[in-house]
């Protein structure tokens, strides 16, 4: 079973950058694939993007395309969200997850394994 864990969060300006690490173990050795998820307070869950690790292949919202970007270390296990032009709209807890099948899904029901989560702050 495999376990993930976030971190990279904070207090940022609006305009800002923030770059959130995925850190998977305990049984990462295969395909995996890995998505984010957001949850405001008092609003859904939102997909904000998904990489398959055994193609490369991403996906992102139309909410969050050219602002943030999905990308690997498959050798560190890690997958990162890199979000730029952050918005006060992007607060939220960010949470990855995974799952062992390959095709990307926006529904948080489709992965089997998630973090603990880290909180991402945008000040006006």
């Amino acid at each position: 079973q495999v376990q993930l864990v976030e971190s990279g969060g904070g207090l940022v300006a609006a305009g800002a950058s923030l770059r959130l690490s995925c850190v998977a173990s305990g049984g990462a050795f295969g395909t995996y694939t890995v998505a984010w998820f957001r949850q405001a307070a008092g609003k859904e869950r939102e997909f904000v993007g998904g990489i398959s690790w055994s193609s490369g292949i991403l996906s992102y919202p139309s909410t969050v395309k050219g602002r943030f970007t999905i990308f690997r270390e498959n050798a560190k296990n890690t997958v990162y969200l890199q979000m730029n032009n952050l918005k006060p709209e992007d607060t939220a807890v960010y949470h990855c997850a995974a799952t062992k099948a390959w095709i990307i899904r926006s529904s948080s029901d489709a992965y089997d394994f998630w973090g603990q989560g880290t909180q991402v702050t945008v000040s006006s």
